[in-house]
């Protein structure tokens, strides 16, 4: 009867354990920071042009939409439409979000998921495009001069047809390491590794198109400034 009762206990904390289970790459941090938008506000997030942005209907819920372009003036060459989300910095971490493009198709179209933001001048951002170029579909560095690619490698571009898609970050700090991964969890479609800026805020929004974003999930190592 006891051996019954202590293996119903480790099957309940097995379940317990895989209910739990966490994408790979960020099995040793911790849940820092969720959004899926549906009490309405952005109290916390801080936006190039707060005017810009509102809280939309979609996905069988409420989602953040980029409506329309910012008016932002960036002083050095970088994205206008920014949002950040509060006070959350961290170093290394694991972000996972739903995008939408909302443009029609055009093959510079893109949406952006910003990372290690310490000001208007000093971030890094995922440029997530239709086609790749120069600057489009790359991962980017704004370091106190116009933004430049950091990219190591990536591919030749990521389709925004057929509605939201998936899309995770993850970087570590100590190796420097950053992966960007669209609908494919498990291959990247661009790295690039770079430890200039080790810790910063998060944040959604575009070099200069339209879009949507939901389900907002962020692990990682907080810092305290």
């Amino acid at each position: 009867m006891a051996m019954a009762v202590v293996l119903m206990v480790l099957m309940e904390v097995s379940a317990g354990c895989a209910a739990l289970t966490k994408p790979k790459g960020n099995e040793k941090m911790p849940l820092v920071f969720q959004a899926d938008f549906e009490d309405g506000k952005l109290d916390d997030w801080q936006a190039t042009d707060p005017a810009a942005w509102r809280i939309e209907e979609g996905r069988g819920g409420k989602v953040l939409s980029l409506f329309g372009k910012s008016d932002y003036k960036p002083q050095v060459r970088s994205p206008y439409n920014i949002n950040i989300a509060g006070d959350v910095n961290v170093s290394s971490f694991v972000m996972e979000l739903r995008m939408r493009s909302t443009r029609p198709y055009n093959p510079n179209r893109d949406l952006c998921v910003f990372f290690g933001y310490q000001g208007p001048t000093r971030f890094y951002y995922a440029h997530i495009a239709d086609k790749a170029d120069n600057v489009h579909n790359a991962i980017h560095i704004v370091d106190g001069a116009d933004r430049a690619s950091i990219a190591k490698t990536r591919n030749r571009g990521n389709s925004w047809q057929d509605g939201w898609h998936k899309v995770k970050l993850v970087r570590d700090v100590d190796k420097g390491t950053i992966e960007v991964y669209f609908d494919d969890m498990d291959t990247p479609v661009m790295t690039a590794v770079d430890s200039r800026l080790k810790w910063g805020k998060i944040g959604v929004g575009s070099f200069d198109d339209t879009g949507q974003f939901d389900d907002i999930t962020l692990w990682g190592r907080k810092v305290i400034n």
